[in-house]
């Protein structure tokens, strides 16, 4: 299940439509719940605001979480993902992994967010608390965690 929306999200109700979903093949779910936190060193940030490309943004978010399911066994994934202002300390992005082994799970839970945060268009305004306002530069050392994805070591192990 893939969700972009403007409104907060109950992760409570995610992990249990998950459990739902996956019923009795899953002995392992691993959610990463990621909150809006201060961008610019030193300063307060006010809000941030997401702005997405509708569409194409759900459809790169699914095929983030259909290659995590191929590449690991994961019987189920939920991405959800807010756009629009958002407070700091604001709910922003909530990601699950259901499988039958807590490797898969804990592997394609990480594989998910580190994909999104560098191949999701998404884009970043962060507002301080001075009223400046500047666009959020995506990290090099995302791009790397992204990248290592698809090195040898990062493949896939046995049923943990």
């Amino acid at each position: 299940m893939v969700i972009v929306q403007e409104a907060d999200f109950d992760s409570a109700a995610l992990l249990a439509g998950l459990r739902e979903q996956v019923g009795g093949q899953a002995g392992a779910i691993v959610t990463f719940t990621g909150y809006v936190r201060d961008f610019a060193p030193g300063q307060e940030t006010d809000t941030l605001f997401l702005e997405h490309y509708p569409g194409m943004c759900e459809r790169e978010l699914e095929t983030i979480a259909a290659t995590a399911r191929e590449r690991w066994q994961l019987a189920g994934t939920v991405i959800a993902h807010r756009v629009g202002a958002l407070t700091r300390s604001a709910q922003i992005v909530f990601v699950a992994a259901a499988s039958a082994h807590r490797g898969d799970a804990f592997r394609g839970c990480e594989y998910m967010i580190d994909a999104l945060k560098t191949r999701a268009p998404f884009w970043k305004r962060e507002t301080l608390a001075d009223g400046k306002s500047f666009w959020v530069e995506q990290r090099a050392a995302d791009h790397e965690r992204t990248e290592s994805w698809e090195s040898p070591a990062a493949a896939p192990r046995a049923n943990q």
